[in-house]
């Protein structure tokens, strides 16, 4: 991506280490001296059986919760300077969290990786409220999306051809779309966007 786009640049980080958190803030704004819109869109799964209990270990919990969780909160915590910075320019900073739809409803690869989800669109709505009028927070909760990840994903790929109005799952350029209209938008904050083709209504 950092070759196709002429401006891209690429930092890479693992955001389960809080140095390197730091690190990828720090460095992004080095390269382009200031940070408007922040997406959290790196996270994990593991796929549990929500009856197998005695699987979803306080590991399993712990991972979730801090690369799911934790991850987003640091980096909003990081990049807030620059976050205002963009608002004193007449812009209100951005930031946008990719959730699940997990997060809303009673589904999910794991209840370790649905809480996660649930607890980030809760920080999501937190920090829009404690960081309002310079920052907006917001979040975009996919249902099924096609990916090498999801492409053996058999029942959940049927459960959407079948159950969604869309009849189908969403293909990384819907998410990403959505996650531009929130980014354009200078009035929505505290949002969590479900984006499951309908699935939801059923």
């Amino acid at each position: 991506m950092a070759r196709e786009l002429e401006s891209a640049a690429y930092v890479q980080a693992d955001l389960a280490n809080d140095a390197d958190r730091t690190r990828l803030i720090r460095e992004a704004g080095a390269v382009w001296g200031r940070l408007d819109v922040l997406v959290n869109n790196a996270g994990i799964s593991r796929v549990i059986p929500h009856d197998d209990l005695a699987a979803a270990t306080p590991d399993v919990w712990q991972e979730m919760n801090e690369v799911n969780v934790v991850a987003p909160f640091r980096l909003v915590t990081e990049a807030l300077p620059m976050l205002r910075e963009a608002a004193a320019r007449g812009k209100a900073g951005c930031v946008v969290n990719v959730s699940s739809h997990a997060g809303v409803r009673p589904k999910g690869a794991s209840i370790p990786y649905a809480a996660s989800k649930a607890s980030l669109n809760h920080v999501t709505r937190l920090l829009a409220l404690t960081l309002a009028p310079d920052v907006r927070v917001n979040a975009v909760a996919p249902g099924l999306v096609d990916t090498p990840l999801t492409a053996e994903w058999t029942q959940a790929q049927q459960l959407w051809r079948e159950r969604s109005p869309m009849r189908r799952a969403a293909s990384p350029e819907d998410i990403a779309q959505a996650v531009a209209m929130l980014v354009a938008s200078d009035y929505l904050t505290g949002e969590i966007l479900l984006s499951d083709g309908g699935l939801n209504l059923t």
